[in-house]
């Protein structure tokens, strides 16, 4: 069984950054592929970015060029980097990991999930 803990959200203006960690715990962190989604209250788990295990990146539309995700494996961390944050970025993000994977973009392809973390974005 894998534990995921999410940590790095906070409030922060409109334009600023933030720095979301994943710390993965249980099992070697090389056996995953790990996802970033977002959720806001009342709507689904909507997907912001996804790395393999070799690093190949894939990213929303909506965060493509002001989002980074990538992975320390020695640190058993997944991390985004979030630039030029916008009022809408503002949502709950959660780590989410599977060892194999249907479709990066939909929920139900991961099996693990962490608690989450909330990001506020104020302009």
């Amino acid at each position: 069984q894998v534990q995921l803990v999410e940590s790095g959200g906070g409030l922060v203006q409109a334009g600023g950054s933030l720095r979301l960690s994943c710390a993965v715990s249980g099992r070697t962190i090389t056996t995953y592929l790990m996802g970033w989604f977002r959720q806001t209250p009342g709507k689904e788990r909507e997907f912001v970015a996804g790395i393999s295990r070799s690093s190949s990146t894939v990213y929303a539309d909506s965060v493509k060029g002001r989002f980074t995700i990538s992975r320390d494996n020695a640190k058993t961390s997944v991390y985004l980097q979030m630039n030029s944050l916008k009022p809408e970025d503002t949502a709950k993000y959660y780590c989410a990991a599977t060892t194999w994977l249907v479709n990066w973009y939909t929920s139900t392809s991961y099996d693990y999930w962490g608690q989450g973390t909330q990001v506020t974005v104020s302009s």
